[in-house]
């Protein structure tokens, strides 16, 4: 709790976005490019989407991008960033009331890939909603996803020619699938220049709930 409190004080504003240039519990500048930011969903953009996008270390001008979902339903993507796959984790300790320790990963996805780490559906994380709003589920979330993916893009244009993988674990299993799907028909009907959609991957993932609990 106090590590994300922390970083979001210890941010840089550039444009809609925020450059983190350390964290508390890391020893130095990070030895790798973070920014995190918000971007808006809807006409209104009442909801607020929340990202972490670290770049590869290796070439993030060929290297694919990855855009990550945690599962839950409800879980912020951090938990993937610190627990997974990110460059940073979190040192195993009895807690004190000080601030965690971070130490740096070897096996960390961003040696050969940028990746998204977003907070959805909203109210997970740092995501939320300006005005109250009814109830979501997994249709209504595939697209304000696919939304947020396609604002991120004209943002970051950079990266529209890099190979796009949708990944994610537990509950994204319901949602990545169908995310894939709305983006490979937002390709043909809706979005220029086209999302370089090139695959998925899912890892534990729930894809029929009756059944996987039915043990």
């Amino acid at each position: 709790k106090h590590l994300l409190l922390l970083l979001l004080v210890l941010i840089r504003h550039v444009d809609s976005a925020a450059i983190v240039k350390s964290l508390p519990g890391l020893e130095g500048r990070l030895p790798f490019e973070l920014e995190t930011g918000y971007i808006g969903i809807g006409e209104e953009e009442d909801i607020q989407l929340f990202y972490y996008f670290i770049k590869s270390e290796n070439n993030p001008k060929e290297d694919p991008l990855l855009l990550w979902l945690d599962g839950g339903p409800g879980c912020s993507s951090l938990g993937g960033l610190l627990f997974e796959n990110g460059p940073v984790a979190l040192k195993s300790a009895v807690y004190n009331g000080s601030n965690p320790s971070l130490f740096s990963t070897t096996y960390s996805w961003t040696k050969m890939a940028n990746i998204i780490f977003l907070d959805q559906p909203v109210g997970s994380g740092f995501s939320y909603s300006k005005t109250p709003i009814d109830k979501t589920g997994d249709i209504s979330e595939v697209k304000r996803t696919h939304e947020f993916l396609q604002k991120w893009l004209s943002r970051h244009p950079q990266y529209f020619s890099n190979p796009l993988y949708v990944v994610g674990d537990s509950y994204s299993g319901m949602i990545v699938p169908a995310l894939v799907q709305e983006i490979s028909q937002g390709n043909y009907i809706c979005c220029e220049p086209p999302i370089n959609l090139q695959g998925y991957m899912l890892g534990n993932p729930v894809t029929y709930m009756d059944f996987e609990q039915n043990f």
